[in-house]
């Protein structure tokens, strides 16, 4: 049978690659596939033309830090509802993320990878199974790149520290769930996640702003454990993301060869110079210190908001500086879910250039996830694109206006108003 043929006409394109903004624009995708970008390439014969107008096409874009199975339609700002853990079973939990799955993906984004949390699943990875009921088409969303559970030693960010005190025996966690202490176990937990289809290992190495009991600046894990966690994802093939504010914990998770580091807030001169030396990924999450209501948080945690956002921003612009390899990510739904175009403003506000910023959220992230058929507007690689009105070179607000959304070659969102016709 042969594959639908679309053809996309706009009054410009961004090939993110050079910066070039391209001007007309017409892409011809069949199937799933882009098979020409050209200004007016040969169009077949029953092609269906969408002429979407005086836009700008450009690759779907990604969000590397993400997690669609908290927050969304019962709590769309702010915090998620600190209760979730004990009161939402994974049926519900999986059901809330297939709302904020197609939200993500109306607002641009076609990726993500979703890093996970410590919650009771009973050993169930319900990021993968969203991911793949979305790949079966059943649901809208991005595509998903999960971590299953994310992996924390007791006590750690991410062990259940929404409350300031949990009872022993409340929400007990296995192995399997991500709790995990010293070398066996944490190969253990590793090789669970993969087993049962991960993506990406998730791991809190240091503790966290929004969490009780924990210092963000301190190291979790030891390095021991760090380098057995990374040696068993990579022998698979796995890379390995690692939730770390502080410098001590970031600087162990370089050595131990840990591909990502989430926030990196409190890293120093020295810490950052060492990333660019390894060739460390970053996902700043920058947008948080704006974007995250924290009014209604403990006063305790309110104060460590207040001490490390602006060190964040800092570290931020010295990264950008030094020349970091910088992906976008959210830590959605921190930052609400639909808002993640606002992380793209914040790399601009720290020191990137616009393309800079679109680069982080298409090239960057690719890169990291070390894929090459998606982030470019080219023939063969995936057709995920998004179209926004004017030119996001120039003004990087105008992505979270995004008019028209085709992923996998289907359209998904298209709030312009001409309508498709036959060739």
């Amino acid at each position: 049978m042969t594959a639908p043929i679309t053809v996309l006409r706009a009054a410009r394109l961004l090939d993110v690659e050079s910066g070039e903004v391209r001007s007309p624009a017409t892409i011809v995708v069949e199937g799933n596939r882009i098979t020409s970008v050209a200004p007016e390439p040969a169009i077949p014969p029953s092609a269906t033309v969408i002429d979407l107008g005086d836009v700008t096409l450009l690759p779907g874009l990604m969000d590397m830090e993400i997690n669609l199975l908290i927050g969304g339609p019962d709590n769309p700002t702010g915090l998620p509802n600190p209760m979730h853990g004990v009161q939402d079973d994974p049926v519900y939990r999986t059901l809330r993320g297939t709302v904020n799955a197609r939200t993500t993906l109306h607002a641009g984004f076609t990726t993500v990878r979703n890093l996970g949390l410590m919650v009771k699943t009973g050993g169930y990875l319900l990021d993968v199974d969203l991911g793949r009921a979305i790949e079966q088409g059943w649901v809208e969303g991005p595509r998903i790149v999960g971590a299953g559970h994310a992996i924390t030693p007791t006590g750690g960010h991410l062990d259940p520290t929404m409350f300031q005190r949990l009872a022993p025996h409340i929400m007990p966690l296995s192995v399997e769930e991500g709790r995990a202490n010293g070398v066996p176990q944490v190969r253990e937990c590793v090789r669970y996640q993969i087993k049962y289809g991960a993506g990406v290992i998730k791991i809190s190495a240091s503790g966290g702003v929004m969490s009780h009991g924990t210092v963000a600046g301190a190291q979790q894990y030891s390095d021991e454990e760090l380098a057995a966690i990374v040696d068993e994802a990579h022998r698979a093939g796995v890379r390995v993301a690692a939730h770390a504010h502080g410098d001590a914990g970031i600087r162990a998770c370089i050595r131990a060869g840990v591909d990502c580091i989430e926030h990196g807030s409190l890293a120093t001169d020295d810490t950052i110079a060492m990333m660019v030396e390894h060739g460390t990924f970053l996902v700043p999450t920058s947008y948080l210190s704006e974007g995250l209501d924290v009014s209604k948080a403990a006063p305790a945690l309110q104060q460590k908001a207040a001490e490390v956002f602006p060190k964040a921003r800092a570290m931020l612009t010295k990264a950008i500086a030094a020349g970091v390899k910088i992906a976008c990510g959210t830590d959605a739904p921190a930052v609400p879910h639909g808002d993640n175009a606002k992380e793209l403003w914040a790399m601009v506000d720290r020191g990137m250039t616009p393309l800079q910023a679109i680069r982080a959220a298409t090239l960057t992230s690719a890169d990291l996830l070390d894929v090459d058929d998606r982030g470019r507007l080219a023939p063969g690689l995936l057709a995920d694109i998004i179209a926004v009105p004017g030119d996001p070179t120039t003004d990087i607000t105008l992505l979270q206006d995004v008019r028209f959304v085709m992923k996998d070659g289907r359209v998904h969102k298209n709030a312009l108003t001409r309508s498709p016709v036959l060739a």
